[in-house]
Order: structure tokens, then sequence, then C-alpha cells
């Protein structure tokens, strides 16, 4: 999976309660499940013979378990920039859920009251971006899906509201790097469990 380039490692955390039942989890903090564990153990077999020059973690308990699990926690520098999407008034519903209230919502194009726009994560995914191209090495993220959506999106240049277009699995592992050079940034790998 290697490049000649530096190469950003993303990994969403693993299965928790609320995420196998849909519910938006934003800064409530919940444990992983033990499913969730286990997935969580698999991540470090799949990076076993990668070399990281720096390891982040969301401050969230199931994106920070997930990189302890993987064996990197003690290397783990937690950054307030990775923490999920803030859902305010639709922390812990379901879109069908809020559907029934705001017909036809959709989280990259509405945002959420009392809560963040794409844009507003956006911003926090150009930070994380823009210290990430100082690493002269690889870079291992542990976050959460909606976050690493946006930050993709980022990556390659579209708009934050175009995460929408990426869907991430529990505990999946996606690649982020260069194609030609380092003014050509792609998805090298994406969602793979």
């Amino acid at each position: 999976m290697s490049s000649a380039f530096p190469e950003i490692y993303l990994v969403r955390h693993g299965e928790t309660e609320w995420s196998a039942s849909g519910r938006h989890t934003g800064r409530t903090d919940i444990p992983l499940t033990a499913k969730g564990e286990e997935a969580a153990r698999g991540v470090a077999h799949r990076l076993k013979d990668q070399t990281f020059q720096v390891v982040w973690s969301s401050p969230s308990q199931r994106a920070f378990d997930t990189c302890r699990l993987a064996g990197f926690g003690e290397r783990a520098e937690k950054k307030a920039d990775l923490q999920e999407w803030d859902y305010g008034a639709y922390e812990g519903m379901t879109t069908e859920q809020i559907l029934i209230g705001r017909s036809g919502w959709q989280l990259f194009r509405d945002g959420c009251p009392g809560g963040e726009t794409a844009a507003d994560v956006g911003a926090r995914a150009d930070a994380i971006i823009a210290e990430a191209r100082t690493v002269t090495g690889n870079v291992l993220i542990f976050s959460s899906s909606h976050f690493l959506r946006v930050l993709a999106a980022r990556w390659v240049g579209l708009l934050p509201e175009g995460g929408a277009h990426f869907v991430l699995d529990t505990a999946s592992l996606s690649i982020l790097g260069y194609e030609h050079d380092l003014t050509e940034p792609v998805i090298r790998r994406w969602n793979q469990g």
C-alpha cells in the first residue's frame, strides 16, 4: 500500500451501540461494543507493516480506544479538531427521526441546529490537512465517520459538502495520498474493511 509520497491513513472508530443503530453520535462519549473492540484489534493487523511519523486521535473514547486497541495509544496525540461533527439538537437521533420533523433534511447540506454546518467541520478538516502536510512521513488518524468524510473531500479539493459522497464503515481503513507529485492529492484507498 505504500507510495513514494507521504500518506494519511484514516481509521474510523469501531462499532458503538449508537453507530450500530444509526444514531448520530457527535460529542456524546460512548464506548465501543465488544464487536467494536474486536474490530479495533483487527486494525493492528492491517497496519502492521506501516510506519507512521505521527499518530493523531479524536479525543472521543470510541476513537481513542480504537487507536489504543490497534496498538497506537502510547504514540497518539489527541486533537480536538478531529472530533466528530457536532450534531447539536440532533445528537442521538437517527436520520429517520430527524426527517419526521424536518422533511428533506440532509446533514452535509443543512447542518444541525445548535451544532455545526459543513463549513464549520470543513474548517477543522482544513486545519488538520495543513498540519498533516508539514509532516515528512505518514500520518495515522483515528476519528469518526462524518468528520473523516469531510476531511477526504477537502483533501481532494471538494467543498465540505462533498463528504456526502463518501461512506465509511466502522473500523474501516482509508488512505489519502498523491498521484504524480505533491500538487495532486488523491484518495488512494477508501473504506477498506
